[in-house]
């Protein structure tokens, strides 16, 4: 309607001025209802060639969509095993932090694995002091084997000396026998000095490995332990938590609740435009909107990203081939934005619907030293009328309120 009393101006106002000052032609006498078209027909013909032009203009380059909302993701509160709750810590719409505990599982069956890993422990703790006492053992053993190794030697040696003066002093068969003493002696004292070693790396290596296992299944009962305590991955607020003491949660089938961010929805918008305006939607371009949650309300945003693909032309595997024709709903460019001022969505509850509009900013071309004056004129148009799409969103949004509760009935 904007466009069109704009273009009038410029066409069917001198159209009738013309008919009027310079032919004579009086409204109501030579130009009435059933004459119009004929008197003005230059002008009403230009105003719609006109009107179609303009309205072209900014569609296109100011696009415009009803379809924006604050998307927001919300986290599932679910244990990571199944259980029964023994407590609920908080109740619905309540604030959490990041951390805190939302209800407890039973974990009479995690503590009692806890308890038996800790007593293994002990096990291992005792059997390291038993072999340090074994070693001190062992040592003597070794004092008293080779204690027993150099008499036997000393006596072998003293006898030996003995035949060799006389031999009719000692046998031979004496001889034999002690140095099979001497020999069995000395293998004494290396089975003593070997079950050191054996106590040495039972100190050094196998009872301390065997500690480090105790302590990983320790350490694996107690996440299992805690994991019977569901807590907040971050701030936010507990929606839907209906969940009472002695209830059964599954993970895949029945979770307790959902926690939603504090942060959510106030980050921006996600906006689908046309697929005509591929082209014209970039990076950077300023952008207005007004929310139904937030009436009479312009917040300014700018355009974060543009989305390359456009979400219905996905294709997932399966056993039937696609047909293009089975895509009958026509997709949208995929937009992202964000308030331009910090604090600009306070106030828009997250999930609201918005009307949004984007404008083409053409400042670098226009501020380019080889600009011919067709071009200039034309962007200069095109940023121009972009003030005609700002117009009619502040209309929407002073409408907004009475469209939405008396003309489409909403209480």
């Amino acid at each position: 309607m904007i466009e069109l009393l704009l273009c009038s101006v410029v066409t069917i106002l001198p159209d009738y001025l013309y008919r009027r000052y310079a032919q004579g032609k009086r409204l109501g006498r030579e130009i009435t209802l059933y004459s119009v078209w004929f008197e003005l027909r230059y002008g009403i013909t230009a105003c719609i060639a006109l009107t179609v032009a303009l309205l072209t203009m900014i569609l296109y380059f100011h696009p415009s969509t009803t379809a924006a909302v604050s998307l927001y993701r919300t986290i599932p509160i679910l244990p990571e095993g199944s259980g029964r709750v023994e407590e609920v810590l908080v109740n619905m719409n309540d604030r959490v932090k990041a951390g805190q505990p939302i209800f407890k599982l039973d974990s009479a069956g995690q503590q009692a694995t806890v308890e038996t890993a800790r007593r293994r422990l002990a096990e291992i703790d005792a059997e390291i002091e038993l072999a340090k006492t074994q070693l001190v053992v062992s040592d003597a053993q070794i004092g008293e084997a080779q204690s027993a190794y150099q008499q036997a030697l000393d006596e072998l040696t003293t006898k030996t000396e003995l035949q060799k003066r006389n031999a009719g002093t000692v046998s031979q068969r004496e001889i034999e026998k002690l140095q099979n003493v001497v020999d069995g002696r000395s293998a004494g004292v290396a089975a003593a000095i070997a079950n050191k070693q054996i106590i040495q790396t039972q100190i050094a290596s196998v009872l301390p490995a065997q500690r480090a296992s105790a302590d990983a299944r320790l350490a694996e009962a107690q996440v299992d332990l805690d994991k019977t305590v569901v807590r907040a991955g971050i701030d936010g607020i507990v929606e839907q938590f209906t969940l009472r003491k002695g209830d059964v949660v599954n993970p895949m089938m029945r979770p307790a609740g959902v926690l939603v961010p504090s942060e959510a929805g106030q980050r921006g918008l996600v906006a689908g435009f046309n697929q005509l305006e591929a082209q014209v939607m970039k990076v950077g371009m300023l952008a207005e909107v007004t929310c139904v949650s937030k009436p009479m309300t312009i917040i300014p945003m700018v355009v974060t990203d543009v989305q390359e693909l456009i979400a219905t032309g996905q294709v997932r595997a399966s056993d039937q081939l696609i047909d293009a024709q089975q895509v009958a709903k026509q997709g949208t460019i995929t937009v992202y934005m964000e308030p331009l001022f910090e604090g600009g969505f306070e106030g828009v509850p997250p999930g609201s619907n918005c009307i949004a509009n984007a404008y083409t900013n053409n400042y670098d071309a226009l501020s380019a030293p080889d600009i011919g004056f067709g071009s200039w004129l034309f962007l200069h148009a095109v940023d121009a009328v972009g003030v005609v799409h700002a117009i009619i969103l502040r209309l929407q949004a002073l409408l907004l309120p009475v469209k939405t509760l008396v003309f489409s009935g909403g209480h």
